[in-house]
């Protein structure tokens, strides 16, 4: 691109000088007066003659670059030509290598055969001992393993034969272990939270304990923690250990602690009632009132019919201890005789004085067998309603935030029933109680009453069977 600006532009240029030059020469015979197209004759053909050999040396030169480019483009062809003839042997290069990997994969899988199947069996083997051993109590006794079962469970090649045999001897001293009773020394985390090496006896998969009862396994920290608070059965704990028969009965959790934790999550009797809150509380308060007042009443009753049936045995001698005597004391201080509505009268009026001591607390008892259901209920709609307010707050992804609430909703009910009940059943076995008495009172008046008119009826015959004369 170079050459041809030069060729075009040097031209033009000699031509503008060459022009220039004539104008000066023109003006300089005037001068001198010469004779001017002489001058110019001359002139014009200097310059011919040095543009003619301006363009052969323009004409050399370009011959000479045009041998050049022409031995450049041999060159860049020869270059080009080594540059494909190494392209060609790469690519036959690649493609005979291709073939070869081909070849060696095809031998690979002929050599390998029933071997990828193992390998396959082996990481699913090793997975599946990983996740037994992540919850299995012998990790407290042993927590390292011979096999290396996170490497050969994620393992993308064949195992060799010394991790074959790891695993092997891994499967086995598990299978070996998981029927042994065996004591070790072992870190426990206590009930406040600090670490205790204590003296532990594994049963095989399923439990652990020492001489203050079961122990429970948190996998997650892989460590024995003491039971908040141990069953009614770790009583056989101690005998066991120190046992040296053959057999000895032990409590044992065949489903390897789920049993104990949900037992120990399970509420006691205490618990249950505290559940109940403060409602719970005037519930129970007013069934051991009502209870202990029928109590009461019935033991009042019971020395009272003891009385009454004394009284009974001695009929002609009135006592005033008992509410018979005194109503047998109110009908011979009557006045004699006496008519008989009046009479009448007189024993009822005897026979109602006694009834307020009989039925004193029959009311209270029925009013609080009533009020005990009512108060349940009243601890359901509170409970419900702290339930709702849990759910107002938390949402309900979590339904032990709702628990509290419909534990107070459900123990009211039961405490209200479990009062009412009793209440119920005593206020009846003491209303029928006083009913007895009142009864017997009622039917001894009826019988005072009767023995009045058949006594004035005999007299009355006595009286008109006297004659007349006498």
């Amino acid at each position: 691109m170079m050459r041809l600006l030069s060729s075009v532009v040097l031209p033009a240029l000699v031509l503008t000088l060459s022009v220039s030059a004539l104008a000066e020469n023109a003006a300089a015979p005037a001068a001198g007066n010469t004779d001017p197209l002489t001058g110019l004759l001359e002139q014009i053909g200097q310059y011919s003659d040095q543009e003619s050999a301006q363009n052969k040396a323009r004409e050399a030169q370009f011959r000479n670059d045009l041998a050049v480019q022409k031995r450049m483009l041999s060159e860049a062809r020869a270059a080009l030509k080594r540059e494909q003839q190494l392209a060609d042997s790469l690519k036959q290069r690649f493609d005979n290598n291709e073939q070869a990997l081909t070849e060696r994969e095809e031998e690979l899988r002929l050599r390998v055969g029933n071997l990828g199947e193992m390998f396959g069996v082996v990481r699913q083997v090793a997975n599946d001992l990983n996740t037994v051993l992540a919850d299995s109590l012998t990790s407290v006794e042993i927590p390292q393993r011979k096999a290396d079962l996170n490497k050969l469970a994620e393992a993308k090649e064949l195992p060799n034969i010394a991790e074959l045999e790891a695993l092997w001897f891994s499967l086995l001293q598990e299978m070996t272990i998981n029927g042994a009773v065996t004591s070790f020394d072992s870190v426990v985390i206590g009930a406040d939270g600090r670490p205790q090496t204590r003296n532990v006896t594994r049963l095989g998969v399923f439990n652990a304990v020492d001489g203050d009862g079961y122990l429970a396994y948190d996998a997650e920290l892989k460590q024995l923690q003491m039971l908040g608070r141990q069953p009614d059965a770790s009583s056989m704990i101690p005998e066991w250990l120190n046992s040296d028969a053959a057999v000895a009965p032990l409590a044992l959790d065949p489903s390897r602690g789920a049993l104990l934790n949900l037992s120990l999550e399970s509420p006691d009797l205490l618990e249950r009632v505290q559940q109940g809150a403060l409602v719970g509380y005037i519930i129970i308060g007013l069934g051991l009132i009502g209870l202990a007042l029928a109590a009461w009443r019935l033991a009042v009753l019971g020395s009272i019919g003891r009385k009454v049936r004394q009284q009974l045995d001695n009929i002609d001698t009135a006592a005033t201890n008992n509410p018979l005597g005194r109503v047998l004391a109110s009908y011979r201080d009557l006045p004699q005789p006496l008519d008989v509505d009046v009479l009448e009268a007189k024993m009822d009026e005897a026979v109602l004085r006694e009834l307020p001591a009989l039925e004193r607390g029959q009311t209270i008892i029925k009013l609080f067998a009533g009020i005990a259901p009512l108060l349940g209920l009243l601890g359901t709609v509170t409970g419900m309603i702290a339930t709702f307010q849990a759910i107002t707050n938390f949402g309900t992804g979590d339904p032990k935030l709702m628990a509290s609430g419909i534990s107070q909703a459900l123990i009211t009910t039961v405490l209200g029933l479990l009062a009412a009940i009793p209440l119920l059943l005593a206020h009846n076995w003491v209303a029928s109680r006083s009913k007895a008495l009142i009864q017997l009172l009622d039917e001894q008046s009826a019988g005072l009453i009767a023995q009045a008119l058949e006594n004035r009826a005999n007299n009355a015959n006595v009286a008109n069977k006297t004659p007349k004369g006498n």
